[in-house]
């Protein structure tokens, strides 16, 4: 009876202690180099990238208007087309100017016929002339024989026809002159409506926009409706519509507080890993600090620098845009212990682990140095390979349970 009753206790007791040791998750002390590291979010850019712009046409021809334009993140070759703007403005200089250089040249045509009329009856005249005063100086040269008054009324008549061929002579020079200056003015008023034809021409090839190399289109935002380019936008002439990002060098661009900044320099190793593939990761640099600092944002006083880091080796799963997490491994510190911060407690200021001792566990209070993400280093409590808990192993299930509903599964974490 005796047996029974102290059996019944050791249950009770047992059920009292909350969680049986053996369902006490363990870790044992590490010793190793530790990494310092400041963890923070970022987004992927190609370093080179491409800018296609769209057309500068002249104002006559009106505004532009996207008539098709690539989708964003699609992939291109070189010569693709990648926007295409609306023609019909220019369709119709086109034509117009066409009609006016048609008219133009069949006015050119009618000029030269009607000046070719003019001097071929000019020319007549200037033939009747020569022959007028040919028989004046025949009958000048015949007249020695005649009364001087004859003589002097032929040699008028000579000089009479001679003014009047030299008069003919004149007019059919400075006809040609008049006739030649025209023909100029013709032609200059044709070549102006074909360099207008020439330019409306080359307007229209420019409104088929090709991709000048191979890449991901990024299509860039309208500052009037704050979203991606679309069809029936209307951007203005040479304004940048899309990026091709060369995927060939890419890097991460993360902004790091003004407290953490003095930490960060060129050269440090990060461990990158995007937040759509978190099973993929990449190894990067930092490459350059920014030396001014920004403002987090338009309401808040709180200044960051902006950080570009390198990344290493190429991927299809990094494309500019991609938010990504960026571990800077801001210090490595040789030969020490640490623990997994699910280990360490604390409580009233007092840190403490739980070490396995025995078949149970006992609380140890240590003294921590550097903490990152993960571990935490020791430096006073525990040594290599001692056995530890990673939860509390005297709060029953349901404790338990709650304190992880809470967001809490320690009886305090370190800070």
């Amino acid at each position: 009876m005796f047996r029974k009753i102290i059996f019944l206790i050791l249950i009770i007791l047992s059920s009292c202690r909350g969680k049986e040791v053996s369902d006490v998750q363990v870790t044992t002390v590490k010793a190793g180099t530790f990494l310092e590291e400041l963890t923070e979010q970022g987004t992927v850019e190609a370093v080179n990238s491409i800018s296609v712009s769209a057309p500068v046409i002249s104002y006559r021809y009106g505004s532009l208007k996207i008539a098709k334009i690539v989708d964003d993140g699609e992939e291109v070759e070189k010569g693709d087309t990648v926007m295409v703007f609306d023609p019909s403005e220019i369709k119709r200089s086109i034509i117009q100017a066409e009609q006016q250089l048609e008219i133009a040249k069949a006015e050119y045509e009618k000029l030269k016929s009607t000046q070719q009329s003019e001097i071929e009856d000019l020319e007549a005249d200037l033939e009747l002339a020569r022959i007028s005063q040919e028989i004046s100086r025949i009958n000048f040269e015949t007249s020695i024989y005649e009364p001087s008054v004859t003589k002097q009324e032929i040699a008028l008549k000579l000089e009479s026809a001679t003014i009047a061929l030299n008069r003919a002579k004149e007019q059919i020079e400075n006809k040609k002159i008049i006739h030649r200056e025209d023909l100029i003015q013709k032609s200059l008023t044709m070549k102006q409506l074909t360099a207008t034809l020439a330019e409306a021409n080359s307007s229209m090839n420019n409104l088929f926009v090709v991709s000048p190399a191979r890449g991901i289109a990024i299509k860039e935002e309208n500052w009037n409706t704050g979203q991606k380019w679309a069809i029936g936008d209307q951007p203005y002439s040479g304004s940048k519509l899309i990026e091709l990002p060369d995927l060939a060098e890419m890097r991460a661009e993360v902004k790091i507080n003004e407290v953490d900044v003095s930490k960060i320099l060129p050269g440090q190793r990060v461990e990158i890993r995007p937040d759509a593939y978190s099973d993929s990761l990449y190894t990067a640099k930092v490459e350059s600090v920014a030396n001014l600092a920004q403002n987090k944002d338009y309401k808040s006083r709180i200044k960051i620098f902006p950080v570009q880091i390198r990344i290493s080796g190429q991927s299809k799963k990094l494309l500019p845009g991609l938010s990504v997490s960026c571990k800077i491994i801001v210090n490595e510190i040789p030969n020490v212990l640490f623990i997994p911060l699910e280990s360490l407690f604390r409580e009233q200021g007092l840190e403490y682990v739980w070490l396995k001792s025995g078949s149970g566990f006992k609380r140890r209070d240590v003294k921590t140095g550097a903490i990152n993400t993960d571990f935490a280093i020791i430096t006073e409590g525990l040594e290599e390979n001692d056995a530890i808990a990673l939860s509390n192993p005297f709060l029953n299930k349901e404790e338990l349970l709650e304190k992880k509903g809470n967001g809490n599964s320690k009886a305090s974490g370190p800070s």
